[in-house]
């Protein structure tokens, strides 16, 4: 199986949830950032998604500058691999692993390389002869329900109906806004929600993240579970 994780926008939690997605798809996984920008400036996504997961990791390209891959390869006169590549070496990681999950850069429309090729069409490419399932990470406060729909309909449109909405930083205390959007994020979508990341979960000790991600995954996940994050 390979699992596409993409998010509607940077900075959503799609780390994190890829990490806590990663733990529940047990022994056998392995996570793959086919770009990582803005290397030297926090730790990278892969990092910590080995930190918190504790499982096998792999990156295909790094680039310096906090940019969109494209943009950051560009800026510095560089060459980085095409959508086909990373597809090629995703199907052969497919063969010998249980699950592979492929984190996104960003937004599902973000150029993974300076030909203009997104997730949506790794994404799209994989399927044709693969079992693929897309987790949308979105925020719950205001502003999320256009961001959504819109990353939803994008699926749509190459035939990838999304598996689920996951919520990357639910807070502590939801406001009216985060109350509402519990029932419109699916009504709008037509996507249930198949998970609630507490905000902070990123902060947690290895072993306190992996025992409460189930929680936080479950069938009808809780949006006010697994706050203690010290």
């Amino acid at each position: 199986m390979i699992t596409i994780i993409t998010g509607t926008d940077t900075g959503v939690g799609k780390t994190v949830a890829t990490a806590a997605l990663a733990v529940r798809s047990g022994p056998g996984t392995i996570v793959v950032k086919p770009a990582q920008t803005g290397v030297g400036t926090d730790e990278p996504d892969i990092s910590v998604v080995a930190r918190l997961a504790g499982c096998e990791v792999a990156e295909f390209t790094r680039l310096e500058d906090p940019l969109a891959p494209d943009t950051a390869a560009r800026r510095r006169g560089i060459g980085i691999p095409p959508i086909s590549e990373h597809a090629g070496r995703i199907r052969g990681l497919a063969r010998t692993r249980g699950t592979v999950i492929v984190e996104g850069a960003g937004g599902l429309l973000v150029r993974l390389d300076t030909e203009g090729g997104t997730l949506l069409d790794l994404a799209t490419g994989l399927a044709v002869d693969h079992p693929v399932r897309v987790y949308v990470v979105t925020r719950a406060g205001l502003g999320t329900l256009n961001h959504t729909e819109l990353t939803v309909n994008a699926l749509r449109s190459r035939n990838l109906e999304p598996a689920g909405l996951v919520l990357g930083a639910v807070p502590e205390a939801l406001g009216l806004a985060e109350e509402c959007n519990l029932a419109e994020l699916p009504r709008v979508t037509g996507v249930p929600i198949v998970a609630a990341i507490p905000d902070g979960a990123g902060g947690l000790e290895p072993e306190q993240f992996r025992a409460r991600a189930g929680s936080w995954l479950a069938d009808r996940p809780s949006f006010r579970a697994g706050y203690a994050v010290s």
